[in-house]
Order: C-alpha cells, then structure tokens, then sequence
C-alpha cells in the first residue's frame, strides 16, 4: 500500500505547480468571461436605470461624473434630474431637465395617492372605529388638505428648523395640522418624529395637534421653497406664510 500512498501524494504535490505554470495570457483568459459578464450587468443597469428618468447613456454617463465631483459631496442624495439640471451647460438643457423632473414628480405623486387610497381602505376594512394617525379624507381629484382655517406645518425628517418651527408654534399655544413629508405611509415613523420634536401628546389626544402623512400634498400644492413650511388657506387658496 506504500507505493501506491507516495503515488497519490505526488500527483496531488503537482497539480498546483500545473496550474501555476500556465502562462499568465491562459489564466487571464479564464478570468476574462467573469469580468465581461459584470461589466455587461453593469451596462445593463445603467441602461435600465437612464430609460426610468428619460435620459439617454451620456446623460446618465454626465449625471454620474457630477455627482462624483463636488456636487455628490454637497449633495449625495440628488436625482438625476436635478442634478443634471443645476449643473445644465445651457438653457435649453435646463428646460428640458425641468420638463422632465415635473413629469416624473406628477407620476410619483400620482402613485403616492393610489396607495394613499389603498392604504385607508385596507385601514377600514380591518380596523374599522380603530383609533389611528389622522389622515385627512381624500377627494375623487386625490388627497386634499381640509380647510379648517388651521395652519397646516409640513416638516421632513432630519431638519433642525422643522423642530424648531414646531417647538415655537406649540409653546405659543397655536392648533395646527403637521404634515411629515417621507413618511412612507408609516405611523411609526410619525410618532418617533412627534418624539424628537418634543409634541405634546395631550394636544394630539384632543386633536389641537395633528399628526398627518403627507401623501403627496406637498407636491400637489405646487408651493416653492425647502421645507419647513407653514400654509394657511386664504380666500380658498393654500399659501405659504413667511
């Protein structure tokens, strides 16, 4: 059985100085189809993702030079749309990059207030009388904001000047109606937001204080300027207030 043992050995002691003797043109041959292959995926990905926002490859090539330049460290969470549309070479091109950002952003919020509708009724269906976090009923044009005469507050989450706004408002004693844009339809969300703004939870209980998702109203209003933002219906016409 020795003969046979020192055999094995020896084969299987060679085989790696086979491999390894190969010249480097083979071996780089063998590891060539996997780095065409990922480079393809990769092609096909940004192909797929330039079609989704309307733009074609050197766009797309464009939006991601930019955004590996200062305008990805000053702003790391733009779109493509926008990005290319501040950093526009010309006129026309800005034009062209705001056309296309309000169609996308009609076709967002258009499926924003899809799910909104779906979401309370599935609401309804199973929990019907259940004590939630108010949402504003919908009219057949889509979601509206109610007019109460109410301010109506939209804030974001991570701003320092929405909680401040909020904090303010609240020690003065005002009602008002709060609107977290990016919730994603999610209660939970809203309540931690609640939390780190320091609201009341009396005031939400008798309803001096409202906790909304935003579902798209803040598109929808059409309002310029970032966001905390304070709107009031005045005359039938959502304002903003300075």
């Amino acid at each position: 059985m020795k003969p046979q043992i020192t055999l094995a050995l020896a084969l299987f002691a060679g085989l790696p100085q086979w491999v390894s003797a190969q010249p480097a043109s083979q071996q780089d041959s063998i590891m060539q189809p996997s780095r065409t292959g990922q480079s393809q995926i990769e092609q096909s990905r940004d192909e797929r993702l330039a079609r989704d926002w309307g733009l074609g490859a050197e766009e797309w090539a464009r939006f991601e030079e930019l955004m590996d330049g200062p305008l990805g460290i000053y702003s790391p969470n733009l779109d493509p749309l926008s990005a290319l549309g501040v950093e526009a070479r010309s006129e026309e091109e800005r034009r062209r990059y705001a056309v296309l950002q309000v169609q996308a952003e009609a076709r967002r919020v258009e499926k924003l207030l899809a799910y909104q509708r779906a979401y309370d009724d599935a609401w309804q269906r199973l929990h019907p009388g259940l004590p939630r976090v108010n949402l504003p009923d919908a009219t057949p044009g889509g979601m509206s904001i109610a007019g109460s005469g109410r301010m109506a507050i939209f804030v974001k989450d991570e701003c320092a000047s929405c909680g401040s706004l909020v904090q303010r408002l609240q020690a003065a004693g005002s009602d008002f109606d709060l609107y977290m844009v990016g919730s994603r339809q999610d209660d939970a969300r809203i309540r931690d937001l609640a939390k780190r703004m320091q609201i009341d939870p009396a005031r939400v209980r008798s309803g001096t204080i409202t906790l909304n998702h935003d579902g798209g109203r803040w598109l929808s209003l059409g309002l310029s300027g970032d966001l905390p933002a304070v709107v009031l219906q005045v005359n039938g016409q959502w304002q903003r207030q300075p």
